[in-house]
């Protein structure tokens, strides 16, 4: 006598079904099911890079409130959260196939409270080692690791002609964190301590009470309300796979050239971001009355932000590659105005416009980039979409470490030389080669994986 059939074992929080290219799911389930997801991970995305990013904006006023860090000890803290985002992104590439989207994205937005607390602490005591600065900066790259995993799960739960809009709309929303922190962080500390005292701020003949604190602890509720929303309206898509399995994109040489690419793209996107408020106080703080670096820095990831989701769009519509190689000229193109146009190596004060505008530009170009190639990845793998998520998420992981690199690299050039030419002139010989590589495999007549 045969036994009975045995039931699938049904997880809590994973869908049974999940067919978004099937017109008849996605009209009856699969939108309403995708694009709720798609709010709620948007959301805890974008505190992600709140998060992540707190330390740039915190470093350039310690000096000012007593701490005794020099120019590259203050680059190497702002490097901190990228080499660690970078890292965790390596291990969140791989956890949505093993854990799902709830847990993972519940999980790590309450992960992040421990940066948020422990930094709040720091800044609030004159006399914390800089040791403990460090420790919690790498901490601070929890939230730089999120999006190797939101993302590859967000392109799980759209269908094909709406991936290049899906993931533009999440990237480019949960980037307008970095924005927001360096745009909200100058006006909350401002306001009386939410805990513990205040500092006094010291600049010339300026001296006033400030609460650094503030800037971190901001986040705190917002940590608790998403993370709830998550644990209670999130599911998983039923695909899965063991870390064994998911190595397979690592024998796929598209792989290392789309990591390339997005290197290009978020890699600048992200170091310009974290590097943008020190280059301006190292660069263009010599002079008198220099503004606070705060009062430009936010611009560059708000116009890197918005390119991104404007650009989903029209990547849906013209392709992914060709945008991507327009980024890449652009980053060209516009790093060496820096140089040849004497930004870098400024004689007045009246050059910072210029310099700010140029900046600009490159977070614009960055931007686009970033937009386009959230389009080509899932095109480029599309015979697998578990591997072309998985594309997303190691990419990401790689790009994440900008931050550090572009901070410390800067920051070496800044400090040996006196300029950060050398830094650019570096960057431009590789976005030539990012160029190259996109050209030739995707964009070109003939290409091997039109794009």
């Amino acid at each position: 006598m045969s036994a009975p059939p045995v039931a699938p074992v049904r997880r809590a929080g994973w869908l049974e079904t999940w067919t978004p290219n099937d017109e008849a799911f996605w009209a009856s389930t699969g939108s309403r099911v995708a694009w709720r997801t798609l709010i709620l991970t948007t959301l805890a995305l974008t505190l992600s890079f709140a998060t992540w990013f707190v330390v740039s904006a915190l470093v350039v006023k310690l000096p000012n409130v007593g701490f005794k860090f020099d120019t590259m000890q203050l680059f190497w803290l702002a490097a901190m959260p990228g080499l660690a985002g970078g890292t965790f992104r390596i291990v969140h590439t791989f956890l949505i196939p093993i854990f799902g989207t709830r847990k993972v994205v519940t999980y790590s937005t309450f992960l992040k409270l421990i940066p948020c607390l422990g930094l709040a602490w720091g800044v609030a005591h004159p006399d914390t080692p800089y040791w403990f600065f460090v420790l919690f900066a790498l901490l601070a790259g929890f939230g730089g690791g999120d999006f190797s995993s939101f993302m590859p799960s967000t392109s799980l739960f759209f269908p094909k002609r709406l991936q290049g809009t899906a993931l533009g709309i999440q990237a480019g929303i949960g980037n307008f964190g970095v924005s927001l922190v360096q745009f909200v962080t100058p006006w909350i500390i401002g306001f009386a301590a939410l805990a513990g005292a205040s500092q006094t701020f010291e600049k010339g003949a300026i001296v006033k009470p400030i609460a650094l604190q503030n800037g971190a602890l901001v986040y705190v509720p917002f940590l608790l309300v998403v993370g709830v929303l998550c644990a209670v309206w999130l599911r998983s898509v039923p695909v899965t796979a063991s870390f064994r399995e998911q190595l397979d994109i690592f024998r796929n040489r598209h792989t290392w050239f789309c990591t390339i690419t997005y290197v290009m793209t978020f890699g600048s996107f992200s170091g310009f971001s974290a590097a943008f408020p020190l280059m301006i106080k190292t660069i263009y703080g010599r002079f008198p009355d220099y503004p606070d670096p705060l009062t430009y820095a936010f611009l560059g990831p708000l116009v890197g932000s918005l390119a991104r989701v404007l650009f989903g769009f029209v990547a849906d519509k013209v392709g992914g590659g060709i945008l991507t190689t327009i980024s890449g000229l652009g980053l060209i193109g516009v790093s060496a105005w820096l140089i040849l146009g004497g930004y870098l190596n400024p004689t007045s004060l009246a050059m910072l416009p210029g310099f700010v505008g140029l900046m600009l530009a490159l977070f614009l170009f960055s931007g686009i980039g970033n937009a386009s190639t959230f389009r080509q990845y899932p095109v480029i793998f599309s015979h697998s979409p578990r591997q072309g998520a998985q594309v997303l998420g190691w990419t990401a992981a790689v790009a994440a470490y900008g931050p550090f690199a572009f901070a410390a690299l800067i920051g070496a050039a800044v400090s040996r030389t006196g300029s950060a030419s050398p830094f650019f002139v570096g960057a431009i010989a590789f976005y030539v080669l990012a160029v190259a590589v996109n050209w030739w495999f995707y964009t070109r007549p003939g290409c091997e994986r039109p794009s």
